[in-house]
């Protein structure tokens, strides 16, 4: 696709092959945002593509988000395409269930490079780029970063050992980003779904475990990233979003009461 530069709003989605990422995807070219659109499997983005028919443009770009030199190409290819970054959503995720006796190094490693560090790398070399757009801006600029965490981080299911902790990871990530990003027009949000019907959950419970009509439909979870990034929950600056469907509200009652959840829309 020719390079250039838009006047429209920019948006990074790893994990844009499906279920959240697909949704996120479908919701910011709804509201008028260029796509970049990453992810390993170029035919599942493609076909995210062919559902965002968004006049900013759209980039699909194959990559592993756990390869830290795959990460920076995507911010620079990004920049090369469309000359800017409006917002950042750090979606792409990896979850097996085992107990701890079970989790082995290697698995710990990938589930914390793409869950956490995936998101960290994204972050350290989008900055140069915010910084820059502040700048030239006179300060007017503001860019929104998303972390698209679990629930899990704040109450994990047996077997998340890893998952639940490297989620805990991107959680704080968000935080630390919108206090050192103040300055310079950065917004940071980690967006916490519950059980979500998607592939990687489907990979680690099957619907007797998890009914569909007990689970979020990844729309709901894709509309609450799009208000993040068009600034109309930046009350949640900073902080965990929950999203939960009304079947597992109960069980993080005590959570919600002082994390009240974003009303549906």
């Amino acid at each position: 696709m020719p390079n250039g530069r838009t006047d429209h709003p920019v948006a990074i989605i790893t994990g844009a092959g499906s279920g959240i990422g697909r949704a996120a995807a479908v919701a910011l070219a709804r509201a008028g945002c260029a796509l970049v659109l990453v992810g390993r499997r170029r035919e599942a983005l493609s076909q995210t593509a062919a559902l965002c028919a968004s006049a900013g443009g759209v980039e699909v770009i194959g990559a592993d988000v756990a390869d830290e030199p795959q990460v920076r190409g995507v911010i620079a290819r990004a920049v090369e395409r469309f000359g800017r970054i409006d917002a950042l959503i750090n979606n792409a995720g990896y979850a097996e269930v085992e107990p701890v006796e079970r989790t082995t190094p290697e698995l710990l490693e990938r589930t914390f490079r793409v869950n956490a560090f995936a998101a960290a790398w994204a972050i350290h070399h989008a900055w140069p780029v915010f910084q820059r757009q502040h700048a030239a801006s006179n300060g007017t600029r503001r860019v929104c970063i998303v972390n698209v965490t679990s629930m899990a981080s704040i109450d994990p299911f047996p077997g998340f050992f890893a998952y639940g902790a490297s989620k805990a990871a991107a959680n704080l990530l968000a935080a630390s980003a919108a206090k050192d990003g103040s300055a310079i027009g950065v917004r940071a949000f980690a967006v916490a779904p519950g059980a979500t019907e998607t592939p990687m959950l489907r990979s680690a419970f099957d619907e007797k475990a998890l009914p569909r009509d007990q689970v979020l439909d990844p729309s709901r979870v894709g509309e609450v990233i799009a208000g993040c990034v068009l600034g109309r929950h930046d009350e949640w600056n900073g902080r965990v979003i929950p999203v939960l469907s009304d079947a597992h509200r109960p069980g993080y009652a005590e959570f919600l009461r002082a994390n009240p959840p974003i009303p549906a829309q």
